[in-house]
């Protein structure tokens, strides 16, 4: 599955360059890019509200919610509690768990039970081998593959695995940090440079399309057709 990203600041759709939210490079409107990813063939939207996970709550929900007419999609940025899972819900196909999924297991079990482990999806953000949380601002000290089976244990069944370092820099993704991860449903995410990288990350369950696309590093109606 071929996934474009829109992550979300300020309202704007925005690409940062390894996570710092001081490099940032503005793209437009994210309903009118939804519209524009719909009109050439994309089923499925990954969605990041930046401000929200600087902040720890959602900061662009109501855009986030006009998005849902346009595409469904998954969403992450600032869920941490279970209002804001109930809420997303409503209009999302599934919601990411980041920080809350580091620092509160108790609350990730929770919601698989009560949503079922096909709507939870944990973001695992990883920096020089550990783990980041607070919309990638802080280290939580913990190895990403020892979290990775913590997740298992906890039920999950999907993860969105992005190296950091490679976010935004069109320098390839990790491919030796996901060989390392094994029994998940994996989807790859950071670093994609080239249709080389999407047709290699699509052996996974998926791959997040970011910058490659808003700088045209790829085509995705070709990418479509060879997929």
């Amino acid at each position: 599955m071929i996934i474009p990203a829109i992550d979300i600041l300020n309202g704007e759709a925005v690409r940062l360059y390894k996570g710092d939210y001081n490099q940032k490079t503005v793209y437009g409107n994210p309903v009118e890019i939804a519209r524009e990813f719909r009109d050439m063939g994309i089923k499925y939207l990954h969605i990041v509200d930046l401000d929200g996970a600087k902040d720890g709550m959602p900061r662009n929900f109501e855009t986030i919610k006009e998005i849902s007419g346009v595409l469904p999609f998954q969403v992450g940025g600032g869920i941490r509690d279970a209002g804001t899972v109930d809420e997303y819900l409503k209009f999302a196909d599934r919601v990411i768990l980041g920080t809350a999924a580091v620092e509160k297991p108790g609350f990730l079990r929770e919601m698989i039970v009560n949503h079922g482990a096909e709507r939870i999806v944990v973001g695992v953000d990883v920096r020089n081998g550990s783990v980041a949380v607070g919309g990638w601002l802080a280290n939580s000290g913990m190895d990403y593959l020892d979290f990775i089976e913590g997740l298992k244990e906890n039920g999950v069944k999907t993860i969105i695995v992005t190296d950091i370092s490679r976010d935004g820099t069109l320098t390839s993704p990790n491919w030796e940090m996901y060989e390392r991860i094994t029994g998940m449903d994996v989807i790859v995410s950071g670093g994609v440079s080239c249709v080389d990288d999407i047709q290699k990350a699509l052996a996974y369950h998926g791959v997040i399309v970011g910058k490659a696309y808003y700088e045209g590093k790829v085509d995705l109606v070709e990418c479509l057709s060879k997929g």
